[in-house]
């Protein structure tokens, strides 16, 4: 009897235990109640789960400018969305690098020296006593001092600008000349070499040959400061005129002319210097 008893009583106390429990469950947990029928309008609102915390170095950071109301990612440095990457150092911006100063302007202060013309003119004069021809020419190019071979012209005949000389005259000046010439060294086939190159006809106003000069201007913070010859021509028989002109006004240059027995650079430009 007693032991009915204590499983009764055993038994009645587990259901009002259970019972117990699942008053505590239904009234304190508002999440199994939303699992087992949908939230009516007077359901209080459900808390929020918790962002979580971006950790360091990710995109996203607190307190980071915002585009679109969320945080850009990092800066990418393989040159896609670097629109500053690959342009030269110290490039002003929309410029791409290595592009060349426009007119006038500089770059770590040195003019763009395009915008410098150099001209070289003239430099074709004679001297009176020698009717046109380049005698300064043709003795360096003979190897003699320019007196000698005036001496040996002297002895010389002219046909005259729109005639050849007869053989028999043509025979006679090459005497004269050879007389002077020979002895220094001077054979009576570079003699001719040397006559039919620097050859001109005066009444056609033509020159001898020759090859222009060409030069480049050194400017430095908008000043000339120099030339760089690029070409130093030959067949100058005398002294050129060199002009700079540019932007900041013009100059004027003095050029060295040299001579020597090669015709490329007999009566070239060797050197040019300011005024």
């Amino acid at each position: 009897m007693k032991t009915q008893t204590k499983i009764i009583l055993a038994s009645a106390l587990s259901v009002v235990l259970a019972s117990s429990g699942a008053i505590a469950l239904s009234a304190g947990s508002q999440v199994f109640a939303a699992t087992d029928s949908p939230a009516t309008a007077t359901s209080a609102p459900q808390d929020k789960p918790a962002k979580p915390k971006p950790r360091q170095g990710e995109a996203g950071k607190p307190g980071g400018p915002r585009v679109n109301g969320q945080n850009p990612p990092p800066p990418n440095h393989d040159g896609i969305d670097c629109p500053e990457q690959g342009r030269g150092e110290g490039a002003p911006p929309n410029s791409p690098a290595g592009s060349p100063p426009a007119n006038g302007e500089t770059t770590n202060g040195v003019t763009n020296p395009s915008t410098y013309s150099v001209t070289i003119s003239g430099g074709l004069t004679t001297d009176p006593h020698d009717k046109g021809r380049p005698v300064v020419l043709i003795a360096a190019a003979l190897g003699v001092p320019t007196e000698v071979f005036r001496e040996a012209f002297s002895g010389v005949t002219p046909s005259g600008l729109d005639s050849q000389p007869s053989h028999e005259l043509a025979q006679r000046n090459k005497a004269a000349l050879m007389k002077v010439l020979g002895p220094y060294g001077i054979t009576n086939e570079r003699l001719d070499e040397v006559s039919n190159f620097y050859r001109y006809n005066g009444n056609r106003t033509a020159t001898w040959q020759k090859t222009s000069a060409t030069a480049t201007a050194i400017v430095t913070d908008g000043v000339v400061t120099g030339v760089t010859i690029t070409n130093p021509g030959a067949g100058y028989s005398s002294t050129p005129t060199v002009t700079i002109t540019g932007p900041t006004g013009t100059v004027t240059g003095k050029a060295v002319v040299t001579y020597t027995q090669d015709f490329k650079t007999n009566g070239s430009i060797t050197s040019i210097t300011l005024n």
